[in-house]
């Protein structure tokens, strides 16, 4: 008797099923493909034996991933190895939907593993009623489940690398080449068109954008005279031609034309202008983006080539691992398999034919110089796909390379060996990929400056706000305790009234100068206090005038009660004189 478990992956989980009869299950076959479609029979058939479910998103999407890949997780090993039977009379026999992962668990548990027979149909039943055969799973759960791990994982799959775009660089070399059949055909059109006015000007100006651009700026042919004659040598760039227009404009055998006919031709022309403004554009962008991301090959071969068989191979990547036989030939399949139809010669070369290398050699030597740049390109590819720091010093040392084959087939001098030049670019590359990390790593140093200090900043920021409010609560008991004093020292004063007023006459003078001080004195604080709400910033300057103020009263003080030292030397006069 056969004991086996079927293992079901569903987005929210592993799941474990135990198969009853399967012997005889497997025996009745188109009977198992009807019940499946039954919950109740299929429920007599099938038991969950063991579920175990995902964390998370996250934990979710690592499983799938390394499912797709063939790699048992540590997850499913922990939950196989929780829950199968490993030992009993019966035989036990794991099926599983996927034979790579399949072949995994038996590597990993070393069981008899079923992908095929009765397995398939089981599966396909599960995955059908699986909402119901687990406790506390809804369908509208498990479709949420399914939707959300659907879309992180083709997001995970779709995801690249922001530096190494070779996506965009397939785009922009087939508009590249778009761009050039266009404005070829429109600029054509330009030039059949305004020939019926002016059908000299083509003879005259071979360049379809610059006659498109005289198109635009001549107009009507009658109108041009010697004063447009610089306007038309900015165009052209040469003052003969300039002149061989003017002159044919005078002497045209063109029809007239109409000024709405001229209009419609101006704008065309002007259309086709900036259409080739773009391309020159998109051109720079394409320089740049294959400096980037495959700095190598288009310092050996050129950028447009080096995109071209890039788009042709359809990523670096898959470019990097093609031989240099079949770089040498791509973009020539037709040709080739029509060779091999008729049994004829191959092609030497595809799209690298329109590299300067192979243009520059010899008939007789084309096939051998398109084999060994062929070689080249691979190796320059290999090494942009695998490198971290992008540099063009391999390519520019594999294009000195071809220089030097190039020179041996016309002159014969033996170029130099391919292991003393890549000890070069080896040491070469070292250096400037040590240079490039230096700069890195000082950038790295700068931004973490930069965002410490903007964190101090911002601390010390909420530190004074909350210093501010501490201070403007210690101003203010300040200002209570200093009112209190003076309250009290205004009763005193008025304690003191009555006591001066039984003194002699001569004593009244002070006393009113101190009756008319202490209102000055009580004035003081209400400034202050005015200070003190008015401005919370400044709360170290009102302390210092307080202090400044008190000392100036007090010196007041001392300054009025100085004359009071003479009121005795008055009164000795007066008892004398009453005496005398």
């Amino acid at each position: 008797m056969v004991l086996l478990h079927v293992l079901f992956e569903h987005a929210s989980g592993y799941a474990l099923f135990a198969v009853k009869e399967v012997e005889e299950i497997g025996m009745l076959l188109p009977q198992v493909e009807e019940s499946v479609l039954n919950i109740g029979k299929f429920n007599s058939m099938v038991s969950l034996a063991a579920f175990f479910p995902f964390k998370s998103a996250q934990a979710a999407l690592e499983n799938m991933n390394a499912i797709s890949e063939g790699v048992v997780h540590a997850d499913l090993k922990l939950f196989l190895e929780t829950n199968l039977p490993h030992s009993g009379k019966k035989k036990a026999v794991l099926g599983v939907s996927d034979g790579k992962i399949g072949a995994a668990l038996q590597e990993e548990f070393s069981i008899s593993i079923q992908t095929s027979g009765v397995v398939a149909e089981i599966t396909r039943g599960l995955r059908l009623h699986f909402h119901s055969l687990v406790k506390g799973l809804t369908a509208q759960a498990a479709s949420k489940a399914q939707l959300g791990l659907g879309h992180s994982y083709s997001r995970a799959k779709v995801k690249f690398n922001v530096n190494r775009v070779d996506n965009m660089i397939i785009q922009s070399i087939a508009l590249l080449d778009q761009l050039d059949k266009d404005i070829n055909t429109f600029s054509m059109r330009v030039r059949e068109w305004y020939g019926y006015h002016f059908p000299e000007l083509i003879k005259i100006v071979s360049d379809n954008s610059m006659y498109c651009r005289l198109a635009q700026l001549i107009g009507n042919r009658k109108e041009l005279s010697e004063e447009s004659l610089e306007s038309l040598e900015v165009v052209v760039m040469d003052s003969a031609k300039a002149q061989a227009i003017l002159e044919a404009s005078r002497s045209s055998m063109g029809m007239d034309i109409s000024p709405i006919d001229l209009i419609n031709i101006e704008r065309f022309s002007n259309r086709v202008v900036s259409l080739a403004a773009y391309r020159l554009e998109l051109q720079e962008y394409l320089r740049s983006k294959m400096s980037q991301v495959a700095p190598n090959l288009a310092a050996l071969i050129g950028e447009v080539v080096g995109a071209r068989l890039i788009s042709h191979a359809g990523s670096l990547t898959n470019l990097a691992k093609y031989p240099a036989s079949t770089v040498q030939i791509l973009g020539a399949e037709k040709a080739l398999f029509r060779a091999l139809k008729t049994r004829g010669n191959t092609p030497k070369y595809g799209l690298i034919f329109h590299s300067t290398f192979i243009g520059r050699a010899a008939a007789k030597n084309k096939g051998r110089i398109s084999r060994y740049l062929a070689n080249k390109c691979t190796i320059a590819s290999r090494i942009d796909c695998f490198s971290e720091i992008p540099t063009s010093v391999f390519g520019d040392k594999l294009r000195e390379q071809v220089e030097e084959r190039l020179s041996f087939y016309e002159t014969g001098e033996a170029p130099r060996k391919n292991v003393d030049v890549m000890k070069e670019a080896v040491k070469e590359a070292g250096d400037i990929s040590a240079e490039i990390k230096r700069k890195l790593e000082k950038k790295e140093k700068k931004r973490k400056k930069r965002e410490k200090k903007l964190q101090e900043l911002e601390a010390n920021g909420e530190t004074n706000g909350e210093a501010e409010v501490e201070n403007g609560e210690t101003d203010s008991s300040i200002v209570k305790k200093k009112k209190n004093k003076q309250a009290a020292k205004e009763v005193e004063a008025q304690v003191e009234i009555p006591a001066a007023e039984n003194k002699p006459e001569a004593t009244d003078t002070p006393s009113k100068k101190k009756k008319k001080r202490k209102p000055e004195e009580v004035e003081v604080p209400v400034e202050e206090t005015a200070a003190a709400e008015n401005g919370a910033e400044d709360n170290d300057v009102p302390a210092k005038k307080k202090k400044k103020r008190k000392s100036e009263t007090v010196d007041a003080e001392t300054a009025e009660e100085t004359p009071e030292a003479p009121v005795p030397e008055k009164k000795k006069k007066k008892k004398k004189e009453s005496n005398d």
